[in-house]
């Protein structure tokens, strides 16, 4: 009692001659378009609105007023120095800070 043997596999069945797989592109990232320079405009928005944020950060401005990174350290510099501001963190990579409140913590 021989056992047949099993049929080589066809090529529709895998193997090599199966299709390849096709890799993406992968995802392509928008480059950002933000103001590189500081114009009266600008800096009047920063003075209003900026002091009324609860949570202040660099990537903060940057996301919501659409600056570039040396403008929003610039311009946390100059709102805390004026005291429109408050710091809670200061850290190398990244300063927090938050409104300037009329009561004294």
């Amino acid at each position: 009692m021989a056992k047949a043997k099993a049929p080589p596999p066809s090529s529709s069945s895998g193997g090599k001659a199966a299709k390849k797989k096709k890799w993406s592109k992968g995802k392509v990232k928008d480059k950002a378009q933000h103001a590189v320079t500081l114009d009266k405009a600008m800096f009047d928005r920063i003075m209003k609105e900026v002091p009324a944020f609860k949570f202040i950060s660099q990537s903060i401005l940057i996301e919501r007023l659409k600056i570039n990174g040396s403008l929003a350290r610039v311009a946390i510099r100059h709102l805390e120095k004026e005291g429109a501001i408050r710091r809670i963190v200061h850290h190398s990579a990244q300063l927090v800070y938050t409104r300037a409140t009329t009561a004294s913590d």
